[in-house]
This record gives C-alpha cells, sequence and structure tokens, in this order.
C-alpha cells in the first residue's frame, strides 16, 4: 500500500465563530453548530438578546461545550468582542437579520454578533432569514450590496414557505449549503488550488434506443462530485460536467448536465480551453444507438428478438486536445492493471484511477472506494478502502504535484 495520510474535513481544527440573529429560524443554527463541531470545528457562538428569545443561549452551549455571550458586559472574558473576534479563522451569522445587515454595512455595534463582526479580521459569511418584502426593500439590497463589495460572502436567502405562510425568497439556506459555502470561503483563503480551474466530469451518458429507452450504466456520479467538492475546498474554481445523476449540485461549483457523449464532449471541450486539470471520472457509454427511433417501440405480436444496431463513441479524453494536467479513470471487472495501462499512452493520461467496481464497497452508488494509481512514469500506487471523499484529495494531491513540479 502507498505511504499516505487521509486529508481531515476542510474544516478540521477551523475555529468558526457563529453569530446568531433574531429570527424563527434560530433553530437551523442549533443544527448548524452541530455540524461544525461533527467536522471537527471549534465553534464560539454569540447572540443576539432578541436571537437568545428564540431559542436558549444553552442550547448553543451544550452543542459546542463553550460558553455562549449574548452580553458583552456580562461575558466572563474582557473585551470577549474583541477576544472571540481575534480567535476566528471564519465568521459565519445565520440567521441574519435585515436588522444585522443593516448595523454589518454602516458599521454599527449594537449587539454582540456586530461587535464581534466589526472587530474580526477573518472572512464572513452571511445567511439572510426575514420576510420576503424586507429581503426585496431597496435599502436591504443596498446593505447586501455594500456588504458583497467590502468582501463579505452571502449565501441564500432561499426561495420557499415562511413563517408568515406566504411563499417567496427569504428563507435561510439550509445547513449543507452554508457549510459548502463555508469550506468554499476558507479554500479560496488558503486552499493549495486556489486560482486554478478543475473540470471533473461525472456520472453515466445515456443514449437514446428511443424517447423512452436508452443505452447506459450503473454509475450514479458520486465519485467526481466528491471530487468537484474536494477541489472547491482546496479552493479552485470547477466546472462539473454531469451526465444524468440523482445528486445535488456542491454549492460554489459550476454544473453542465449533459445527456449524450457527443453532449459530453462539446462540453468539456468548451470547460478545458483554459482549465488546469481535466479529470474524466465520469463513464460514457462506449456505443450509442446507429438509428434511435422517434416513437416508443412497440413489440408486435409473436415477436421474440429485438435487433439493434450500435456503433462506437468517440473516446472523450482521447479528442479533447489539452486540458492541462490529464486524468483518466479505469472502472474494470478483471485484469485491472492491464487494462489500465493501456489506456494511459492511449488517452494521453499523466495518470489513471482505476478500481475494481465487482468489490465490495468500490463498485458504483458507493459511499467508498478503493483504488490503484497507475502513473505515466510507471509507478503504481496501491490504497485501501476510503470515502470517497478522501480518493479525491488523493486524485488532487497528485494533480497539485503536476502542477508544482519539483526543481
Amino acid at each position: 500500500m502507498a505511504d499516505f495520510t487521509p486529508r481531515d474535513h476542510p474544516l478540521q481544527d477551523r475555529h468558526i465563530v457563529l453569530g446568531v440573529t433574531g429570527s424563527i429560524s434560530c433553530y437551523k443554527a442549533a443544527d448548524l453548530a452541530s455540524k461544525l463541531r461533527q467536522a471537527g470545528a471549534a465553534v464560539e457562538v454569540v447572540m443576539t438578546p432578541a436571537a437568545a428569545r428564540f431559542i436558549a443561549p444553552l442550547t448553543f452551549k451544550s452543542l459546542t461545550g463553550r460558553d455562549v455571550v449574548v452580553d458583552m458586559f456580562e461575558a466572563a472574558e474582557t473585551e470577549a468582542h474583541v477576544e472571540v473576534a481575534r480567535r476566528a479563522d471564519a465568521m459565519v451569522i445565520a440567521p441574519a437579520t435585515a436588522d444585522c445587515l443593516a448595523s454589518l454595512a454602516h458599521g454599527l455595534a449594537g449587539d454582540m454578533v456586530a461587535l464581534t463582526a466589526l472587530a474580526t479580521a477573518a472572512p464572513i459569511l452571511v445567511a439572510p432569514a426575514m420576510d420576503s418584502q424586507m429581503w426585496e426593500h431597496p435599502a436591504t439590497q443596498e446593505n447586501v450590496a455594500t456588504l458583497r463589495d467590502r468582501g463579505v460572502e452571502v449565501v441564500g436567502p432561499m426561495i420557499g414557505r415562511l413563517a408568515s405562510g406566504r411563499s417567496g425568497p427569504g428563507r435561510l439556506a439550509e445547513v449543507p449549503e452554508i457549510l459548502g459555502a463555508l469550506c468554499q470561503l476558507l479554500g479560496q483563503r488558503t486552499g493549495d488550488l486556489r486560482g486554478r480551474h478543475i473540470v471533473v466530469s461525472a456520472g453515466p451518458t445515456y443514449e437514446p434506443i428511443d424517447p423512452v429507452r436508452f443505452v447506459g450504466n450503473r454509475s450514479t456520479g458520486k465519485m467526481g462530485f466528491a471530487i468537484a467538492e474536494a477541489a472547491r475546498d482546496r479552493g479552485a474554481f470547477v466546472t462539473l460536467v454531469a451526465g444524468p445523476v440523482a445528486l445535488e449540485t456542491p454549492w460554489g461549483v459550476h454544473r453542465v448536465d449533459v445527456q449524450t457523449v457527443a453532449e459530453m464532449l462539446v462540453a468539456l471541450e468548451q470547460a478545458t480551453a483554459d482549465a488546469d486539470a481535466v479529470i474524466m471520472s465520469a463513464a460514457p457509454a462506449d456505443f450509442r444507438p446507429v438509428s434511435p427511433a422517434d416513437h416508443k417501440i412497440k413489440k408486435a405480436p409473436g415477436q421474440e428478438t429485438l435487433a439493434i444496431e450500435l456503433t462506437q463513441n468517440p473516446d472523450i479524453i482521447a479528442s479533447l486536445p489539452g486540458g492541462g494536467v490529464r486524468v483518466g479513470f479505469a472502472a474494470e471487472t478483471r485484469n485491472l492493471a492491464d487494462y489500465a495501462r493501456q489506456k494511459l499512452p492511449a488517452k494521453r493520461l499523466h495518470f489513471i484511477v482505476a478500481n475494481d467496481v465487482s468489490a465490495p464497497g468500490s463498485g458504483f452508488g458507493t459511499e467508498t472506494n478503493e483504488v490503484v494509481i497507475f502513473h505515466d512514469d510507471g509507478r503504481v500506487e496501491e490504497f485501501p478502502l476510503l470515502s470517497k471523499y478522501a480518493v479525491a484529495h488523493l486524485i488532487l494531491d497528485r494533480v497539485l504535484e503536476r502542477l508544482q513540479p519539483s526543481a
């Protein structure tokens, strides 16, 4: 097995200050605090008095293991707002009310959340939550524009059902979206791939037989989506070209949806024009029907068989002219090493990631993968069964080596 250390979650050992302001959506902030802790972050919570009327500070103390500051003058720590602000790697304000956004935009310091935001040099992420009429008011929109101009990251609000019973923009972003935005924010400032453009393909392709049937495979796209998420967490701008999959787009990733090999090839040609690396983790169909039917093919009386003539699809990665560091995948069920080595020169790859999709925990649709990496210089690296997110970082580590060759 190759000598390696699995990469931690991007929030591992990060010090996150969570600001909570007065909104009915405060209950989601409790879940956010819990998820931050589960990701390995140290979490300190500061609240406004209005927030403390919606949810007790004791809830956050129980979740974070730290004292919660609502009133600066009652805090155990002298100048708590300054000390908390100095410890922060990032500050997240969720929910952020209209009043909070106004305070931040105008430099007011009327509560512990605004005080801390004014005192910190760490990046700030705000997740607004309010009635749609308040969100759409010109004053709120001007305040948000001011904050964005200053580098504050804004996630949401989402369109949905509000506390008033109406529907519209103003709903607090869901916790996974806030966490994704936070990982992206930190990655863009400290990640080793910041400023790089990484193109990833994922999922199967569907080659139509008729309007309701297709030639495809069992790929779910989970490996490619994990690579896209990991690249985002390391600061890269990520383009994800995805076949037909049932997966949510990772926050901050630019996604292009395609159905067929022809569509995937066009999308990748456009995306890789300025790419630093292309990682071809998709499983495009090798063949497509020669003449797809315009209407659903029906069974004829007495018909026992149906013949469909197939023709070979173009090899996508072999057809791409550039793309920077070129990474391929080999999903096999036998002769793993032989097939992977054959593909290296044929597809002009720097390295190829091979896995036996018939092995337990390593096939399509799993949360884990066990891979062997074959390099164009003859090196071979074998790895144990890992999460697909951990495998993604192994791949990106080797991409980074190619982008930054040793002197």
